[in-house]
């Protein structure tokens, strides 16, 4: 068995940011990612950020993962790439498989950023090859730099559909509208703006009613919505290859679950999703949450939630004083409930106040 004294699972933008935070403040930390390659979706994000400075404005969210590998290095951050954590059990043991052997890892503290997993919208036609989520065209067209097709309609206007739909046509797709099933487009009006003057129209109250096809997807078929029928002869035949659905994410809680962690339906960050304190940790004592897992929300989010649970596990090791610890902390809560603000994030602040209050008690 091997022992450690933070394991951090997931190398998202959470997870580097919690191990970086955490070691910097004198705690030894193990990050463990199935995937080649640390960073998650920051990779994939080639658009800039905006806000606030502290919000990274003005930085490409690909900048922004460089710069946490960077981070992550002269932190001293210990890394286990293509590694899968596939069981979190009692007394803070993790199994690891590594190299094709399953690895029990002994933690004093375990930090969950599992991040997120893509919504599925059933329809007839669901299963055919070319309907695929959002984020799977992301990583073709900006990972793997490979065109998922030529003609393509996009279901979901939130800021994932709208932005990912931008980045299609930046690749040479020809994106042939947005379908969104309320009667506004859910995206910044920053992102909507650029897509409309490229010429995409969006379909407002429409939803997808089938995919046509034989191997693969060729037409789609959508309708008007309205009180949750679709309107009689109102359906539009288009000619796609390629129909992506960005309607939402939901926590990956599999871990949280199987370690005992108590959980609530917690509808406007996911779904299910681990209850946890202003620090992050769960109801199972030693275990924290951050990220997605945590509640689905932007990547600056993530990162400053990881940066919290990451200053109070090394707090909670002795790792360094009360007073310095505090300040941090209190420093981030206060980016945190900026992030939080406007039309936007006034649902997301309330769920988290909610999901605090249910944590402590």
């Amino acid at each position: 068995m091997t022992k450690r004294e933070v394991v951090v699972v997931g190398g998202g933008p959470a997870g580097l940011a919690a191990a970086i935070e955490a070691a910097r403040l004198g705690a030894k930390v193990l990050v463990i990612d199935e995937n080649k390659r640390p960073g998650g979706q920051l990779f994939k994000q080639i658009h800039k950020f905006f806000g606030s400075r502290a919000h990274n404005a003005g930085i490409r969210g690909i900048d922004i993962g460089k710069q946490l590998l960077k981070d992550t290095e002269e932190a001293g951050v210990e890394v286990w790439l293509d590694s899968a954590v596939v069981g979190v059990f009692s007394d803070n043991r993790v199994a690891v498989l590594r190299n094709q052997v399953t690895e029990i890892v002994q933690a004093e503290k375990i930090l969950l950023c599992t991040g997120g997993s893509e919504n599925a919208l059933r329809f007839p036609g669901w299963t055919l090859p070319g309907v695929m989520g959002a984020g799977a065209a992301q990583t073709m067209i900006n990972v793997n730099r490979v065109l998922p097709g030529k003609r393509i309609l996009m279901v979901g206007s939130g800021n994932v559909g709208v932005i990912v739909a931008y980045q299609l046509m930046q690749a040479g797709a020809q994106v042939v509208g947005i379908v969104e099933g309320m009667p506004k487009i859910g995206a910044y009006g920053v992102h909507a703006a650029k897509v409309r003057r490229a010429g995409v129209p969006f379909f407002l109250g429409h939803t997808i009613v089938q995919a046509i096809g034989d191997d693969r997807v060729r037409q789609a078929i959508i309708g008007e919505f309205k009180d949750g029928q679709i309107v009689p002869n109102s359906e539009k035949i288009v000619d796609v290859d390629v129909i992506c659905m960005a309607v939402g994410l939901r926590p990956l809680t599999e871990l949280a679950w199987m370690a005992g962690v108590k959980h609530d339906f917690i509808p406007e960050l996911g779904g299910w999703m681990p209850l946890h304190d202003e620090n992050m940790e769960s109801s199972v004592k030693g275990i924290y949450v951050a990220g997605d897992i945590a509640g689905v929300e932007e990547a600056n989010t993530a990162m400053d939630e990881g940066r919290l649970a990451g200053v109070a596990i090394a707090q909670s090791l002795g790792c360094t004083s009360d007073e310095v610890a505090e300040a941090k902390k209190a420093e981030i809560r206060d980016r945190l409930t900026a992030l939080r603000q406007g039309p936007f994030g006034e649902r997301r602040l309330a769920a988290k106040q909610r999901i605090v209050e249910k944590g402590v008690n």
